[in-house]
């Protein structure tokens, strides 16, 4: 990865109203409507309170969108020609999609760090310190997913609307992930399959220990720690490889 490279692209998006705007206040709205004035907010689940729940929740949200939005702009980028100066220089494919991965990464931690920021200040409460950082960490960890995903999206569809494409298919895979609402039965079998469940599951771990929200007989007590890794895993691989065939395919029509 290149430092220099980074620095750029990173205070570039940072300079964008939209940026600001979408990716760092949305998820902190919608925390605070969904989550900070709920009447049960201050019960505990886990290692938790149920405020903590739903900010860790929007937070992960927040920090996967934020990762697709800044990645998927790549699609924009290479129509402007940026692809093509890419090309004329040492920089590898891999090399190329690490340091957009990064920027995006680093996007995803300030949106987080903000949902958890109002998160303390409408009272959302953890047994511990612990609980917080090792929750903030698995969230960031796993948005470099999701900004792989971002970043193969913009490059196979090479078209303004890559961006929206990438953003709202990120959301439908949050309600199939079980992300905003607990789901049971045959929707819960299906959400195992998806890219959002592992995530989610393992930024509630370090609160809820693999343990689900229970909405109705059907649904299993927990989930084991090495299926929420194996999900996470594959996907991860699935988006790199993703992410790969996006550049070389770019590559090659410039």
């Amino acid at each position: 990865m290149n430092a220099t490279y980074i620095r750029i692209d990173l205070l570039r998006q940072l300079r964008s109203i939209p940026t600001i705007a979408f990716t760092f206040a949305m998820p902190s709205f919608m925390y605070v409507l969904f989550g900070a004035n709920m009447p049960y907010g201050d019960s505990m689940s886990g290692q938790a309170n149920t405020k903590f729940y739903v900010m860790t929740s929007m937070a992960a949200y927040g920090a996967a969108t934020a990762a697709v939005s800044i990645s998927s702009m790549s699609a924009t980028e290479s129509m402007l020609g940026w692809g093509r100066q890419l090309a004329l220089t040492r920089a590898s494919s891999a090399s190329v999609v690490g340091n957009k991965v990064a920027v995006a990464t680093v996007v995803a931690m300030i949106a987080q760090a903000l949902v958890f920021g109002v998160g303390w200040q409408t009272g959302a409460r953890a047994d511990s310190w612990q609980v917080w950082l090792w929750t903030f960490l698995i969230s960031l960890a796993g948005a470099a997913l999701f900004a792989a995903y971002g970043l193969g999206m913009g490059l196979l569809f090479k078209s303004e609307t890559a961006v929206g494409l990438a953003s709202s298919s990120l959301v439908f895979l949050a309600f199939l992930g079980n992300v905003f609402t607990p789901l049971d039965g045959f929707m819960l079998k299906l959400a195992h399959v998806t890219p959002m469940y592992g995530y989610i599951g393992l930024v509630r771990w370090p609160q809820l220990e693999g343990s689900l929200v229970q909405t109705g007989p059907e649904t299993p007590g927990s989930d084991a720690l090495w299926v929420l890794l194996a999900s996470l895993g594959a996907w991860t691989l699935v988006f790199v490889a993703l992410a790969l065939l996006g550049l070389r395919r770019a590559r090659t029509r410039q």
